[in-house]
């Protein structure tokens, strides 16, 4: 759609404004999100060390991750329900500050465990560590759902329909903005940071046994004394990312606004829902019956739920467990696999982006269509990843960044189409009930991996993403017949409310 219908009957002095602000609104909220990140995709780079300090195991990490999966679901769908009555911007910014005191509580958490069970070493206290490090890990997630939901909010009330996939999709690179930045900065403090304790024979004897490993090998005492000489690193993965935090829940409060009425600004043209048009005591007692209509009983809606699913089985399996995978069964060391995992969310940016493009320009704005193609792409590049193990690194890192290129799409996309079909004023509730769904995926990926790590090895693993790739593929091409939005859906139900209200007058 052309620029001046988008904005049409407004003189050119709105127009500008308007455009200020919806940059501005992209930029605060995209930076702010990657902050989130920060705080979030930061755990995965230290499980290795915890691993190595204190012998905690995939499974015990596969449940703290998919039970804190669990949380983050079910929190995107209560504030998703929250973020649509009340201020998003205060939402987001509190929910950023609070991300910001688990992660300083994460790493006490050594101190916390040593304090309740009155030791520092044998079961109990790795008991104890474990379920330390378990519950902050769940209230971390349970503030990260503050942060997605006033997005989802925020941005369908600044960005036309037309143009929602292709400036979503850009801001949805503050996912993997975020995600790159907290691999590399915190592979970079796992590999300079800590006490050197590669000296302390004891120490490189418990490093040995947590990580199975034969002290004979050179390579092995290479990984052993690598740990060793950056004993409680992992500490700072948490410490700095949340001092990083704080700064950015300021940043987020004071740089945005909820919608362009809150500064004399109109609605955009093409998004009016019809709300507006019943008498203000009516609009309450609507809106049930217009989450029915549009949230509850959309079969669209529904769909991308169950897609969600398969997404994110796929995009958390890497993310979350690709550095434990290429130290353990590639041999990386910890900073290359941290550049590895980087590497896929570099290129993952750069797919949103293209994703976003051609769903606005070659499937007009239908962004299932454009799922489709991504899921299809990346379920070819993870088979070709793990069916050719001996590819020389390079490659294998690309084919692996190429992965990322096409999963992106569909977890960028599921949110914009969720957005659309359930229109702005219950964008938030749409995108919460697809987080349920999305981190079910996130918990079975989790605990499955784990265990299917632990008892059966990782190319078990990789196998059963490639499957999930494939039943995503599926549930995309079940829905290719659906509009782009539901905003003429919309209109139809205030219509036949007013309709209605009038005839019982």
């Amino acid at each position: 759609m052309a620029k001046e219908n988008i904005y049409a009957g407004w003189d050119k002095a709105t127009v500008k404004k308007f455009q200020n602000w919806q940059l501005r609104t992209i930029i605060v909220s995209m930076i702010g999100y990657a902050i989130y990140y920060f705080v979030r995709k930061n755990f995965s780079i230290a499980m290795p060390g915890l691993t190595a300090q204190y012998g905690i195991t995939n499974t015990s990490f596969g449940v703290v991750i998919g039970i804190g999966s669990l949380i983050y679901g079910l929190s995107r769908f209560v504030n998703g329900f929250v973020v649509d009555r009340f201020s998003a911007r205060a939402i987001m910014a509190i929910g950023l500050l609070l991300c910001a005191a688990a992660n300083f509580i994460f790493g006490f958490g050594v101190n916390i465990s040593g304090w309740l069970m009155g030791i520092d070493a044998a079961p109990d206290f790795i008991t104890a560590l474990v379920l330390v490090m378990g519950v902050t890990i769940v209230l971390n997630q349970f503030f990260q759902g503050m942060g997605y939901p006033p997005c989802a909010r925020l941005l369908p009330s600044w960005i036309h329909p037309s143009e929602l996939a292709t400036k979503m999709s850009i801001w949805n690179t503050s996912h993997s903005i975020g995600a790159f930045m907290a691999v590399v900065v915190c592979g970079y403090i796992m590999g300079s940071m800590g006490r050197d304790m590669s000296g302390d024979q004891q120490i490189i004897e418990t490093i040995a046994k947590n990580l199975n490993l034969d002290m004979s090998s050179e390579e092995n005492m290479r990984t052993i004394l690598g740990y060793a000489q950056h004993w409680d690193a992992w500490r700072w993965c948490f410490w700095l990312p949340a001092i990083l935090a704080i700064a950015g829940a300021a940043w987020l409060y004071f740089g945005l606004r909820d919608d362009p009425r809150s500064v004399g600004l109109p609605e955009l043209p093409g998004t009016k829902t019809g709300k507006k048009d019943l008498p203000k005591g009516e609009q309450s007692a609507a809106r049930a019956k217009f989450l029915k209509v549009m949230v509850w009983t959309n079969r669209w809606i529904w769909t991308l739920c169950i897609a969600n699913v398969f997404v994110y089985v796929m995009r958390m399996g890497i993310l979350d467990w690709g550095p434990k995978f290429l130290t353990e069964a590639r041999n990386m060391s910890i900073e290359q696999a941290a550049w590895t995992v980087g590497t896929f969310e570099a290129f993952a940016i750069i797919g949103t982006i293209f994703a976003g493009w051609a769903t606005d320009h070659i499937f007009k704005g239908k962004a299932h269509r454009m799922c489709f193609v991504c899921m299809a792409m990346a379920v070819i590049f993870m088979a070709i990843f793990i069916l050719c193990p001996s590819l020389p690194m390079i490659v294998s890192i690309a084919v692996l960044a190429m992965a990322g290129f096409f999963i992106y799409g569909p977890q960028a996309l599921i949110g914009i189409a969720s957005a659309n079909h359930a229109t702005k004023e219950a964008s938030a509730t749409a995108n919460g009930l697809a987080g349920i769904f999305g981190y079910v995926g996130s918990f079975l990926s989790a605990i499955g991996i784990g265990i299917v790590a632990d008892e059966f090895g990782w190319n078990m693993v990789f196998y059963i993403i490639i499957g999930v790739g494939i039943l995503g593929a599926l549930t995309f091409i079940s829905m290719w017949s659906a509009p782009r939005d539901g905003y003429e859906r919309s209109n139809r139900f205030y219509q036949q409310e007013e309709k209605q209200l009038n005839e019982n007058k």
